[in-house]
């Protein structure tokens, strides 16, 4: 059996039993190899951009007997994916930029599948918008702490709703995930405390400095970010 970090199986998790695959930047492959290990899935295809990555990813599936199974694609994001070939696509370990940019550039594909299982390394309230401005619904998040760093995950689907309007909530679910929220996911908790308390120490150490607007304006966007975090706080009283 393959192993995969924590990170990854918490993703993998996120799929649906039994359904097609597509894992867009595969890399060595793993996320395909252990989800039909776990007879989770029929069938998958591990693509990536790069063609190193990808001999390793058939290498691997070769080592573990499983080339009926998974095809390999050299692939752009999802270009070599016509749209209703698979049910789930996976995106995982890439920056929240390249991931909007693939949703983007493959918008027909990824409105297409049943469901985009989707781990932005950065950016991820900016991702969080973009898929509310897009019409894709988040229907199950997760999240881990490992090696240091915190990775929130989220299961996605187009369903072509408008994006609500601008509102303290809707910018808290952005911010931090509404279902992490309202799941009371403990470690969100863990990382809502971790940023008080790296704020905090940015306030206080603002508040010493000589009055300018530079400082003025930084201020006031730690004490937003305080406000938020409070507001996230409160969910775990």
């Amino acid at each position: 059996m393959v192993k995969i970090s924590n990170r990854l199986t918490t993703a993998a998790a996120l799929v649906t039993q039994g359904y097609t695959l597509a894992d867009v930047g595969t890399d060595h492959g793993y996320i395909p190899i252990y989800l039909l290990q776990q007879k989770k899935i029929p069938s998958a295809i591990a693509m990536d951009i790069n063609e190193g990555p990808l001999e390793r990813a058939k290498e691997h599936i070769a080592l573990y007997g499983l080339q009926a199974y998974i095809q390999t694609r050299l692939s752009d994001g999802v270009a070599a994916l016509k749209p209703g070939e698979v049910e789930a696509v996976l995106i995982a370990g890439m920056g929240g930029g390249l991931v909007m940019h693939i949703l983007k550039d493959g918008e027909k594909v990824c409105q297409s599948a049943k469901e985009l299982i989707l781990q932005p390394q950065s950016e991820i309230e900016r991702v969080r918008e973009f898929l509310r401005e897009e019409g894709y619904t988040i229907l199950a998040e997760d999240m881990v702490y490992e090696d240091g760093k915190f990775y929130p995950m989220m299961k996605v689907q187009y369903q072509g709703e408008k994006a609500q309007k601008a509102s303290e909530e809707l910018k808290l679910s952005d911010l931090y995930g509404g279902l992490l929220l309202q799941n009371r996911h403990p470690v969100l908790k863990t990382f809502l405390e971790k940023e008080k308390l790296i704020y905090t120490g940015i306030k206080e150490n603002l508040a010493k400095q000589p009055a300018s607007e530079k400082i003025r304006t930084r201020l006031a966007e730690v004490e937003d970010i305080l406000h938020y975090n409070e507001l996230a706080l409160q969910f775990y009283v």
